[in-house]
């Protein structure tokens, strides 16, 4: 990975993904981020709460489909490692796992490679995630993965920084079509059905950042995942995908929903997530539930 060169950083201009970080917590962050982060939060006081329900939404999906056999994981726009990570969370079920990160933002990349360090079922992508064939074909991405076997495709909270939806379509169309029967793909986007003051003020702010942000209707949303079956219960906000049992979850936030869902590529046979439909059928994976306090 160390031939993959990284661009330097501007710290003067906001990122999207050390906004994110700001948020969540972390100290991988510069004063512009925090800066535009404030200005966020006053349109926005209780876009934490927005932030950490998508984060939870993401824990719960990857225990799930570890939980249903898969273990590997191409996690798009996977931002700075923060607690509750992918790699952490799937090999809580799966000590097996594989985990490709991918980010165009050269901190997260640094930062996803010190984690990941010498481990050989873990790589690290500096990549433009709507460039599919070159995430496909990147160093250590064929060594990590096995794209004959079902792979776990993640793009949570980052398809609203995509503003041009025909790329981004095509982009997930590609990966569609490399990814074996069995596979899933977990996608998260920021919503606003009805153009309310605060969200256009928050993607004034992200316009100014290097990630404009987009919102796009469920409608919209869904017609990314293509042909894909969608697991139940479909497209849904957040914090009601498959909820965990948490005695002492974050109060639902009062706007700006954010809304998620998870597919299966449909293939010959009876793959691991149509066990995973017929397991919740039955009730057997209700009791599914990944520590919500443990994690910001």
């Amino acid at each position: 990975m160390g031939a993959q060169a990284v661009p330097e950083v501007d710290p003067q201009r906001p990122s999207g993904a050390r906004v994110y970080d700001y948020y969540l917590g972390g100290t991988h962050n510069f004063a512009a981020d925090r800066q535009a982060a404030a200005v966020a939060l006053e349109a926005m006081p209780d876009l934490p709460v927005v932030v950490r329900t998508g984060r939870a939404f993401l824990r719960r999906a990857v225990a799930e489909a570890a939980t249903a056999g898969l273990n590997q994981f191409l996690d798009l726009g996977a931002g700075i490692p923060a607690a509750g990570s992918v790699p952490e969370v799937a090999r809580a079920v799966r000590p097996d796992c594989r985990i490709v990160s991918v980010d165009l933002d050269p901190v997260a990349v640094v930062h996803s490679r010190r984690v990941a360090a010498d481990d050989p079922g873990q790589a690290a992508v500096l990549a433009d995630l709507t460039d599919a064939d070159e995430v496909l074909t990147a160093p250590g991405v064929r060594q990590a993965l096995d794209f004959d076997l079902p792979v776990c495709l993640l793009a949570v909270a980052v398809a609203h920084f995509i503003p041009d939806t025909e790329r981004l379509g095509r982009a997930l169309e590609r990966y569609r079509e490399a990814l074996a029967p069995g596979s899933w793909l977990v996608m998260s986007h920021a919503c606003e059905e009805d153009e309310s003051p605060h969200a256009k003020q928050i993607l004034r702010i992200y316009n100014h950042t290097t990630s404009p942000m987009m919102l796009r209707s469920r409608d919209e949303f869904r017609a990314l995942f293509g042909d894909w079956t969608l697991l139940p219960p479909g497209v849904t906000a957040a914090a009601d995908w498959r909820p965990s049992r948490d005695p002492a979850p974050d109060p639902r936030p009062s706007r700006g929903e954010i809304i998620v869902g998870a597919a299966v590529k449909p293939g010959l046979g009876e793959t691991a997530a149509s066990r995973t439909r017929r397991a919740h059928a039955d009730g057997n994976l209700s009791a599914i539930s990944v520590p919500e306090r443990t994690w910001p």
